[in-house]
C-alpha cells in the first residue's frame, strides 16, 4: 500500500476539477466553483505556467491534491509557496497523505531556497488546524485576508484604466 505523489500532467484536469468539487463541497462552498475542464488545462500545462498541481494516489486510486503558486516575500527578498487547496478524500483521510502532499512541497521550499510556505484554512476546520499545528505551523496573527473580485473587481479595473490618461503624480487624485 504505497502513497505516490505526482505533477499534474495533460489529461489530469477532469480529476483536478473533480478534486476541486469535492473540496468546495466539504467546504460548503461548491455553488461557488467556476472553474472548468479548459480553464485548469489551460492555467496548469499550457504555455509557462503559473499555478502547479500535485496528485496523491494510494495504490493507484487519486487520494487528494495540492493546487499552489509560487509567491515573493519582499521582506525575506525570496520567493515562497503558497498552497492555494489541498485536499485528501474522505476515504483516504488518516493515511498519511496530507502529510505527504505538504512534505513535498516543504522540500521543494528548501531544495529551491524559498523562504516561505503559506496558505489559508476556514476557521471552523479544526481538524485542518489541528493537524497543520502538528506539523509546526502557526496562525498569523494581526493579519487579515482581503479578497476582491466580481464587481468591486471590475469597478476598480475599470476605474484605473479611465484615470490611465491623467498625467504622472496624479494617480490617486490628490494633487
Amino acid at each position: 500500500m504505497s502513497v505516490v505523489i505526482r505533477s499534474a500532467a495533460p489529461g489530469d484536469e477532469a480529476l483536478v476539477l473533480s478534486l476541486v468539487r469535492e473540496l468546495a463541497a466539504y467546504e460548503e462552498l461548491a455553488h461557488q466553483v467556476e472553474a472548468t475542464e479548459a480553464g485548469l488545462a489551460e492555467a496548469l500545462f499550457e504555455g509557462a505556467p503559473r499555478v502547479f498541481c500535485d496528485i496523491a494516489e494510494k495504490d493507484g486510486a487519486p487520494a487528494g491534491f495540492a493546487l499552489w503558486f509560487y509567491t515573493f516575500s519582499t521582506f525575506r527578498g525570496r520567493h515562497g509557496i503558497y498552497l492555494e487547496d489541498v485536499f485528501v478524500r474522505p476515504p483516504f483521510r488518516g493515511l498519511g497523505i496530507g502529510r505527504a502532499l505538504l512534505e513535498r512541497l516543504a522540500a521543494r521550499c528548501v531544495a529551491e531556497g524559498l523562504g516561505r510556505f503559506e496558505w489559508s484554512v476556514l476557521n471552523w476546520n479544526a481538524p485542518s488546524i489541528a493537524f497543520y499545528k502538528s506539523l509546526g505551523a502557526v496562525a498569523m496573527d494581526g493579519w487579515t485576508m482581503y479578497r476582491m473580485d466580481g464587481d468591486a473587481l471590475a469597478r476598480l479595473g475599470t476605474g484605473a484604466a479611465s484615470r490611465a490618461g491623467r498625467r504622472a503624480g496624479d494617480e490617486d487624485g490628490t494633487k
